[in-house]
C-alpha cells in the first residue's frame, strides 16, 4: 500500500463524522417532508408525503419524520430530515431498522437495508420561518486565580448527628411490591408503567400486489 493512498484513506475516516449530522448553517423548518419508496419486488416508487411527527406506513415499514430542514437562498443546498423506520411484522410487533439523519443530496448515505422495501428523502416544503445559527464562538479558560487567594481545602467534617461511614450502619434489602415481606400499599414507581400502544399510522401505501406474492399490511391480518 502506497503512502498517499494511507494519508487518503485516513482523511476520509476522519471526515466521517462531519457526515453524520448536518453542517451548522442557517436552516428553514418545514411542516412536511416527502419520501419516495421503492418496491423492489414490482419496481414501482411511489411520491408520498409525511408531516412531521406523523407516521406513515410504506409496505411492512413505518416511518415518522422528527424534523425536515431545507436551507435559504443565500445558503449551500441541503435537505436533510431526522428519520425513525420501524418493520412491522405479521404477528404486530415492531423492529427498529433505522433512527437517523437522512439527506435529499446524498440518498445513499443513510440507507435503509431491508430486502424489499427502500426509502429516501425527496425534500422538505412548507416552511418560511429561518432559524439563525449563531456563530462559532471559541471557549476561553479563565483567569488564573491569584495566589494570595488560593486556600488549601479544609477536610470534610461530619454534620453533627450523623455517625461516621462504616459504623452502625444496615442495607436493608430490596424488595418489590407484592413480594414477601414488602411493606402494604408499595408500588411500582413510574418508571415501570407499561409503554401505551402504538398509534395507528395515518397513512397507509402498500405498492405490491399480494396475488404476485408480496407483502401485505400486517395489520389486517384476519380481517
Amino acid at each position: 500500500m502506497s503512502r498517499s493512498f494511507r494519508i487518503t484513506g485516513v482523511a476520509f475516516a476522519a471526515a466521517l463524522p462531519l457526515l453524520s449530522a448536518p453542517a451548522l448553517a442557517d436552516k428553514i423548518k418545514n411542516p412536511t417532508a416527502v419520501f419516495s419508496g421503492l418496491d423492489k419486488i414490482t419496481g414501482r416508487i411511489i411520491s408520498f408525503e409525511a408531516a412531521v411527527d406523523e407516521t406513515v406506513q410504506f409496505g411492512s415499514l413505518q416511518l415518522t419524520a422528527r424534523v425536515c430542514y431545507s436551507r435559504p437562498e443565500y445558503e449551500n443546498p441541503q435537505t436533510t430530515s431526522f428519520v425513525e423506520v420501524d418493520e412491522v411484522g405479521f404477528d404486530n410487533s415492531y423492529k427498529r431498522l433505522f433512527t437517523g439523519w437522512m439527506f435529499a443530496s446524498s440518498p445513499g448515505l443513510n440507507a435503509i437495508e431491508h430486502p424489499v422495501y427502500d426509502i429516501w428523502l425527496s425534500e422538505c416544503k412548507g416552511g418560511k420561518d429561518i432559524i439563525k445559527t449563531p456563530p462559532e464562538v471559541e471557549d476561553e479558560p479563565p483567569p488564573p486565580v491569584p495566589s494570595e487567594l488560593r486556600r488549601n481545602p479544609r477536610p470534610a467534617q461530619p454534620l453533627p448527628g450523623t455517625r461516621p461511614p462504616g459504623q452502625g450502619v444496615t442495607s436493608a434489602p430490596l424488595r418489590l411490591p407484592g413480594a414477601p415481606g414488602a411493606p402494604p400499599g408499595a408500588v411500582l414507581p413510574p418508571g415501570n408503567v407499561g409503554q401505551p400502544p402504538r398509534p395507528a399510522p395515518q397513512q397507509r401505501f402498500f405498492p405490491t400486489n399480494p396475488g404476485l406474492g408480496g407483502v401485505r399490511d400486517p395489520a389486517s391480518q384476519g380481517r
